[in-house]
């Protein structure tokens, strides 16, 4: 059967692969430790009560009706105060955007801005950025982050491919490393990108920032959590921000998302979302757009939420660090945010107990599976090279009696190894 071409060059996510092979042996009666779901337990993290009260009393009013397209007025006036409460953020309702979450919001930008061959600059490991600039007919320009910078990119990895660039895309805190870009390094894009742009004739298409900042209200110790326009005003003319409760709320399904930027911009965002409706839901809008205004409720639900989330990041990682100085091939980068852990798992080369060599990368994501139960998505699912031995681990669904263990028999799996 003929279909198009994009269908036929479709690359599925590497990670609902992983994810059906954990449930196949879920299913057969084995505990996993599942650490791959970007994701929460509601049992462990739920919504906010007085959120979820919100939603159920928006139902009980009848509010089932279309939302506007742009999102209701309530919400973006609330978001606004939000964002000049939180973050020193002036931004009007007319220059936001509500969607069911930050993809299609992510789509729409790719769609107003990439024509196809036009240049899209990503850092890898990251989210989707591959397989949204796919969509959109889009070069790739990737660009390998490394462990010496947190994963993060510098201006000096941009620099070379910024020259005719359309997007360029960064995360902070990022998914899947959990790491932050520095004041500095964001700094430095933003000039680059403001002198990149100041370069181009009045016939040439700008460069835009797409900035998302999923998790950026979960950060831990003394790191912080920096954006383009605060740091570099002029950048608000080229920064599209992405946010949303999904995260920081533990309100993935409950599906409201936002993004932010020039007016010219959202106004051609929000006539791709007329289109393909990918709106938030009616009553989750008036809950979310009531629940953004409690200051006191949402930061004693942020207190304790990131307090739970850092104490399981924190206990894998002290317990990961302790087998690295026994002489095991592991390491991690310290928790800095979000809900993922850096940590590298280096057993390529090695043999199991029967002989078998673990030749790959992917026979040691497998390895860990079948021999210490414990699951976690290799950065290869996120743009890495096929040989690198770093991981994302994720906490969402982490149950704190399980890390002990889950750390007991990785250490059993690695001394079988030879």
């Amino acid at each position: 059967m003929a279909l198009s071409q994009l269908s036929e060059a479709l690359i599925g996510s590497e990670i609902v692969k992983l994810g059906g092979d954990i449930r196949e042996k879920i299913r057969q009666g084995e505990k996993i430790y599942n650490f791959t779901v970007g994701d929460f337990d509601p049992t462990i993290f739920p919504i906010p009560q007085e959120l979820e009260n919100g939603i159920i009393e928006a139902y009980r009013r009848h509010f089932t009706n279309y939302p506007a397209a742009e999102g209701n007025l309530d919400l973006r006036e609330s978001i606004a105060a939000f964002l000049k409460d939180r973050e020193n953020l002036t931004y009007s309702p007319d220059e936001i955007l509500v969607a069911s979450g930050g993809r299609p919001l992510i789509y729409s930008l790719f769609r107003i801005l990439v024509d196809k061959g036009d240049k899209v600059i990503y850092a890898v490991p990251s989210w989707n950025n591959n397989h949204y600039t796919q969509f959109t007919g889009g070069e790739h320009v990737v660009v390998e982050a490394f462990p010496e910078n947190d994963f993060m990119p510098s201006a000096d990895d941009i620099q070379p491919h910024i020259q005719g660039a359309t997007l360029l895309c960064l995360c902070s805190p990022q998914n899947p490393t959990g790491t932050t870009i520095s004041k500095k390094d964001l700094t430095s894009i933003c000039e680059m990108v403001l002198a990149e742009n100041a370069r181009r004739g009045p016939q040439e298409k700008r460069l835009f920032l797409m900035y998302d900042q999923m998790y950026w209200h979960l950060t831990y110790g003394n790191i912080r959590h920096y954006d383009p326009v605060s740091l570099v005003p002029a950048m608000r003319e080229y920064t599209i921000f992405i946010d949303a409760i999904s995260k920081v709320f533990a309100a993935t399904g409950v599906r409201v998302g936002w993004s932010f930027g020039p007016k010219a911009v959202i106004d051609k965002m929000k006539a791709i979302m007329t289109h393909i409706g990918a709106w938030a839901p009616m009553a989750e809008q008036k809950a979310t757009a009531r629940f953004l205004l409690q200051k006191e409720k949402i930061d004693e639900y942020l207190k304790g939420f990131r307090g739970a989330v850092y104490m399981r990041l924190h206990r894998i990682y002290d317990g990961l660090v302790k087998l690295k100085k026994a002489g095991f091939s592991v390491d991690a980068i310290e928790p800095q945010a979000a809900i993922y852990l850096t940590i590298k798992i280096d057993l390529a080369g090695k043999r199991t107990g029967e002989g078998k060599l673990l030749a790959t990368q992917s026979d040691v994501t497998a390895y860990l599976l079948d021999e210490a139960k414990l699951a976690v998505v290799p950065f290869t699912a996120f743009g890495a090279s096929q040989s690198s031995p770093w991981y994302r681990l994720s906490v969402g669904t982490c149950h704190l009696e399980d890390i002990d263990e889950m750390i007991r028999k990785l250490k059993e799996a690695m001394e079988k190894l030879s």
